[in-house]
């Protein structure tokens, strides 16, 4: 056969794979076919969502040093093409994996890119037996990189056989333990919630360990669920040598089948009688606040020595450590020798508190932005409710008082008030209403989280939200929980609530302590009623929704929003936007004690959050309760006051990502003439598309959000349109007909009298099938196999009563232009 005969994989079996054997690479651990990159972007449209193909990334080849190590990536063309006509797309991979060999390939030879310049040439032809070896690239790597033997020995140390990371978790823990081997004593991460910060942490600290470089480790973190699933998850394979370090530690509970209680055996290393540490480990993870405290006989962590440890890694470390007077930074300063690795979804940088200026720049970044492009996060849609006392505000009247019999001030109370100044008990009634007609729309078993503005707020929203559910909550007391750090029952409930295989609870309400570190993998639905000006918190709060789950049915979620939450989204540092924001008009459908973040002060208030004062936003212009003298007056109003649902709009993102704030149909009108600059070059489009649904597909791409248009114009009363009139009615003004109307006129012109019997029927069905669900169904390869048409006898059967396949596919195009004809 003719080399240029050969398809691309071919070539690849035969010439490119067989000259880097030849070099001496190995298939089992140095050589990966169609290695993945990408997983491919979830692209929502309506209520459902699949893989965007165009967006899956695998390189041909990726080449290793060892398993997890990798050095160069390899772009495969067939014969047909240049030598060096992959290299660009080469290029892109090679940034992704973050390494400076690059080949491409079409059999005839190679073009090689070597960024480390070690011969002083970027670019040069090989011939196949010209190919490097592992050797070669290895000893390349190494000088360019400036590596002593002993940081060669800790950098590409094995990994744990644990799992596979993905490209980015790779980037993020070569770079790590690189630089800790280089000399580094402080690195920050920063990765987006749900893209395994946790997963990167264990393989830091087991190839440090391993190797020897770090012999004892200190994993702190700020809530006792973090610590305990890290314990039983990702950090497993160190049990033997991993303890749990606190003087009121237990094993990690978790609920039962049957309801119980059961404690997993996990070590613990503090005696509870004596209180003194077991030092014999060489693995400790604790909450922060179980080794510090503000007497001195609390500070546990001063029983070891100021070396004792050679690594201290902080999760979340945008909660505390960033405040120099903070519990975390005299850990920190204890431990001066050991070095010190930061872990954040969202690093703090103010004024006053700099994850920065202590751990240095980050040492790699992977963003909520790019975790969903790349597919390995979930996207998101937002829905804005706008209360009318929220927006317009609310005034009392002269002399009125509150429930408790108070006077309420005169005043003016906005948005900002509700819940934490004033308390409209009707507002909690119309909140709870809302989410639940969601999730009637949807899914009423989608995990919810409702996050409040204090635990009295949550506590009156389970309530509510209870008598709106009151069907299911009849019988399933656990459907609606409140989970807040002063409720032992609902706290117990956290563990199911996360649990992909436990039903119950689906809604959860709380203010602060479900914000982080809760691996919600299954929430489908996060509610904002919550004050939130804090660019961290916000950040945080969507993270619990980004976790992907397409096996359990979980592909995106939604954000329900009462407070205009969502327009940080606008904010510079926001980098991940929402792939559609809709705002309903009217009555449209809306389709533990140890946790210091949620047990209030003797005063009033709550502990500081972000390093920020008292009472949970720092960023909020009412200003923070410092928790001192006489907690702020709240005001609390039963049915005095009425409470409705106000202005709305709807919102989308056009193709780039970019939010459309002009009206979806303006943008569809501007975007679809740019794209045709006359009717008359868009009904050509229209009548030469072999397929309509194809031309469809490739306007959604260009922005043309089809069924979002098609959701907008039914409130003016449109409806049934097909996807041609829809378009033809907002961009040039024309008047629509229905998808019934234009099946209507063409049964009427009875132009399909040349076929026989069997194939009129078919005709006459497919009609049907387009009047009620429309062109796409009508042109569906499965068409012939569903109803009604499958009740006129087997695909093939019909098929062959219009002559055969190609003659069935010219009656259903001449079919396409009846449909689309002028004429009545």
């Amino acid at each position: 056969m003719n080399k240029n005969d050969l398809s691309e994989s071919d070539i690849c079996d035969k010439y490119i794979r067989p000259a880097m054997e030849r070099a001496g690479w190995h298939g089992l651990d140095q050589i990966f076919r169609e290695f993945p990159l990408r997983a491919g972007r979830v692209v929502v449209r309506g209520n459902k969502s699949h893989r965007d193909a165009s967006t899956v990334l695998r390189a041909d080849y990726a080449l290793f040093h060892k398993p997890n190590i990798p050095l160069a990536v390899v772009e495969a063309k067939d014969n047909n093409h240049a030598v060096g006509a992959g290299m660009q797309q080469a290029l892109r991979y090679a940034e992704l994996l973050d390494v400076p060999f690059v080949f491409s390939s079409n059999g005839d030879g190679f073009v090689f890119r070597d960024a480390t310049l070690s011969t002083g040439v970027l670019e040069q032809t090989l011939t196949l037996d010209q190919f490097p070896s592992p050797a070669e690239l290895w000893a390349r790597y190494c000088a360019w990189k400036g590596w002593s033997p002993e940081v060669q020995r800790v950098a590409a140390f094995d990994y744990s056989p644990s799992k596979t990371p993905r490209y980015y978790q790779l980037n993020a823990i070569n770079r790590t333990v690189e630089a800790i081997a280089s000399g580094q004593n402080r690195a920050l991460l920063v990765m987006a919630t749900g893209t395994g910060k946790t997963y990167t942490a264990f393989q830091i600290i087991w190839r440090l360990w391993k190797s020897g470089a770090k012999k004892r480790i200190l994993f702190l973190a700020d809530r006792n669920i973090l610590i305990d699933q890290t314990m039983v998850n990702d950090f497993r394979p160190f049990k033997g040598a991993m303890a749990k370090l606190s003087p009121n530690a237990k094993g990690v509970e978790r609920i039962n089948a049957q309801g119980q209680i059961e404690v997993d055996d996990v070590d613990l290393a503090v005696d509870k009688t004596t209180k003194q540490v077991n030092k014999s480990y060489e693995i400790y993870l604790s909450l922060y606040q179980a080794v510090s405290g503000t007497e001195e006989e609390q500070n546990i962590y001063k029983q070891f020595s100021p070396d004792f440890f050679d690594l201290i890694v902080v999760d979340e470390c945008h909660r505390g450590s960033a405040n120099e007077d903070s519990a975390w930074r005299d850990i920190l300063t204890y431990f001066a020798s050991a070095t010190h690795v930061g872990l954040t979804a969202t690093p703090k940088e103010t004024k006053d508190t700099s994850n920065t200026f202590y751990f240095g720049e980050p040492i790699y970044t992977y963003s909520l932005k790019q975790g969903i492009e790349d597919g390995f996060l979930a996207p998101y849609k937002v829905i804005r409710v706008d209360l009318d006392k929220d927006t317009f505000g609310w005034r009392p009247t002269a002399g009125m008082t509150d429930n408790k019999g108070q006077l309420i001030e005169d005043r003016v109370y906005t948005g900002r008030d509700m819940n934490r100044k004033l308390v409209l008990e009707p507002r909690d009634a119309v909140v709870a209403e809302r989410i639940t007609a969601y999730l009637k729309a949807t899914d009423r078993m989608a995990k919810t989280i409702v996050f409040c503005e204090d635990i009295d707020h949550a506590a009156r929203m389970r309530q509510a939200l209870a008598n709106a559910n009151a069907d299911l909550c009849a019988t399933q007391p656990n459907y609606v929980v409140q989970i807040t750090g002063d409720n032992p029952e609902g706290k117990r409930e956290l563990d199911n609530f996360i649990d992909p295989e436990k039903p119950y609870p689906v809604i959860a309400t709380t203010s602060k302590l479900m914000s982080t570190g809760v691996d919600a993998q299954t929430c489908k639905l996060i509610v904002l009623d919550q004050n939130i000006k804090s660019m961290t918190l916000f950040k945080q709060i969507i993270g619990r929704g980004t976790r992907l789950r397409e096996d359990l049915g979980k592909s995106w979620f939604t954000i329900l929003d009462f407070k205009r939450a969502t327009e940080l989204f606008a904010d510079k540092d926001f980098d991940g936007e929402p792939v559609q924001i809709y705002e309903p008009k009217g009555d449209d459908p809306i389709a533990p004690p140890d946790d210091p973040l949620e047990v209030p002060l003797p005063g009033g208030g709550f502990p500081p959050v972000d390093g920020g004062p008292v009472l949970g936003d720092p960023l909020d212009p009412l200003g923070p309760f410092t928790g001192g003298g006489e907690p702020p007056i709240k005001y609390v109003l039963g049915n005095q006051v009425t409470v409705s649902v106000a202005r709305e709009r709807v919102q989308y993102l056009n193709a780039q990502g970019k939010l459309i704030t002009e009206s979806l149909r303006d943008y569809t009108r501007i975007n679809l003439q740019k794209q045709y600059d006359s009717l008359d070059k868009f009904l050509q489009a229209w009548s030469d598309a072999d397929r309509k649904a194809a031309l469809l597909e490739e306007l959604e791409k260009h922005g043309v959000l089809v069924d979002a248009l098609a959701e907008e114009v039914a409130a003016t009363g449109l409806t049934g349109l097909d996807p041609f009139d829809l378009l033809l009615h907002v961009a040039w003004n024309m008047p629509a007909l229905t998808r019934r109307e234009r099946a209507r006129r063409v049964k009427k012109r009875n132009v399909f009298t040349q076929y026989g019997p069997v194939a009129r029927k078919v005709l006459e069905a497919l009609l049907d099938k387009y009047a009620d669900e429309g062109i796409a169904a009508m042109e569906s390869d499965e068409v012939l196999r569903v109803q009604p048409l499958n009740a006129l006898g087997s695909p093939v059967e019909l098929v062959k009563s219009f002559g055969g396949r190609a003659q069935y596919l010219a009656a259903l195009q001449a079919l396409e232009r009846e449909l689309y004809t002028a004429s009545p």
